[in-house]
């Protein structure tokens, strides 16, 4: 007996499945060796580190010699080539562990730079340039400055090397992955030339980057390439669906005890922070990031090759390459994109009974429609869409725990959009 999960389709859309099915296949097959590189090097250093029952037993109170705390930190350094890692489940976002990395660098009277134009919403809220919270940078007397990205979403670098000039400047920032703007996430291929622009035009300047959504997605990461530091999230990429909260930041010793001091206190930095239960979460979650996010970047890929059949506007395209688990859908108009975006909620683990209805979110300028059928809330390695009601009304789709999921959501997404009332 064969078995369809299409059966219920309508024809038209069945055609289109396996239309794209057969379009995509090669670029899955890339993914798949993707993985396995990212995956080998995960596991030898598991080998490396000796890993052991030992290491997952938590600690409490001030997480006095936390010894599975310091080599899961040292197993992440080495992952990213840097010195140390704070990897705590202190953080409650990966907002707040860039919020620490960067405050931990600048002091009042110092700039802060972005070279890929506006960061996005909450990290504007960090810089006091929204919102009226206080704590903010402006608050203590840190300054901000960026340079637009040119039309076509490029680094405009004639201009960025005049900004540049300004010796207030201490910290550049590069954000990855895209937020809220309209631009493409930058490529290692694309970060490695602004590593390369910085280092020559400021070489005494600290290098911050945003790597939120990009762990795993590529080979290489960017202090491979001389990033001072770099932040993500454990409930995103690095976490596999599996840690419930935390972030990470990893780069340069000194730096991270920095940043030690500031999450924690002078003092005693880095060396304290208890890790409760959260230990065996953060190693099984690095240890199956690889394919999780494979998974989450394959489903990606026919979200953008299924939608740009639909005759909808994609970035990227299914056979661009990928830096990211993020996918972008354009519908020029609120409604399908609202519509769009409450199907996936309908095919989701957790909710799926719940209509998104857009809604004022703290650290947000615009309405904000969001589907997260989540196991762990906030958690877009799963799979999960959200945008700002504001033109060309684009949906941010990302994650995706396994390929399969994806494509059943996306599919049924597709159906009740525009095959459903007609």
């Amino acid at each position: 007996m064969t078995f369809s999960w299409t059966e219920d389709l309508p024809q038209d859309l069945k055609e289109k499945v396996v239309k794209v099915d057969k379009k995509i296949a090669g670029r899955l097959n890339e993914i798949d060796e993707q993985v396995l590189y990212n995956q080998q090097r995960v596991l030898e250093l598991f080998r490396k580190h000796r890993v052991g029952e030992e290491d997952l037993v938590p600690s409490t109170g001030y997480g006095y010699d936390d010894m599975g705390r310091d080599k899961i930190e040292a197993i992440y350094a080495d992952y990213f080539k840097t010195g140390d890692a704070l990897v705590r489940p202190q953080f409650s976002s990966a907002t707040q562990a860039i919020s620490v990395g960067l405050f931990s660098m600048l002091r009042p009277g110092d700039t802060l730079y972005y070279l890929t134009g506006m960061p996005y919403d909450t990290i504007q809220e960090v810089i006091g340039l929204a919102g009226d919270k206080p704590g903010n940078m402006k608050e203590w007397g840190i300054n901000f400055k960026h340079t637009d990205l040119l039309e076509n979403g490029e680094v405009d670098y004639e201009q960025a090397e005049k900004d540049l000039q300004d010796k207030s400047i201490k910290v550049v920032t590069i954000q990855r992955s895209l937020g809220y703007a309209v631009r493409a996430s930058f490529t290692m291929e694309k970060i490695k030339k602004m590593l390369k622009f910085i280092k020559e035009v400021r070489p005494d300047v600290k290098i911050f980057v945003d790597n939120c959504y990009g762990e795993f997605s590529e080979t290489e990461e960017p202090t491979f390439y001389g990033a001072d530091m770099l932040a993500g999230s454990l409930f995103k990429n690095a976490g596999a669906g599996i840690v419930k909260g935390g972030a990470f930041l990893a780069g340069k010793k000194e730096l991270i005890e920095g940043a030690g001091s500031r999450l924690n206190v002078p003092g005693a930095g880095k060396g304290e922070g208890a890790t409760w239960g959260y230990l065996r979460d953060i190693y099984q979650g690095f240890f199956m990031a690889p394919h999780t996010t494979g998974e989450a970047i394959k489903g990606m890929i026919f979200t953008a090759a299924l939608c740009e059949e639909m005759g909808m506007k994609v970035a990227p395209k299914w056979d661009d390459p990928r830096t990211d688990i993020v996918q972008t859908v354009t519908f020029g108009e609120p409604d399908p994109m609202v519509k769009f975006c409450a199907a996936i909620q309908h095919y989701s683990p957790m909710n799926s009974f719940v209509d998104p209805i857009p809604y004022h979110q703290d650290g947000y300028e615009d309405d904000v429609v969001m589907a997260s059928g989540s196991f762990t809330e906030g958690s877009t390695i799963e799979l999960s869409s959200d945008g700002p009601l504001r033109a060309p009304y684009r949906l941010y789709i990302q994650g995706g725990l396994s390929y399969a999921h994806d494509k059943i959501a996306i599919t049924h997404a597709v159906e009740e959009t525009f095959y459903k009332n007609k």
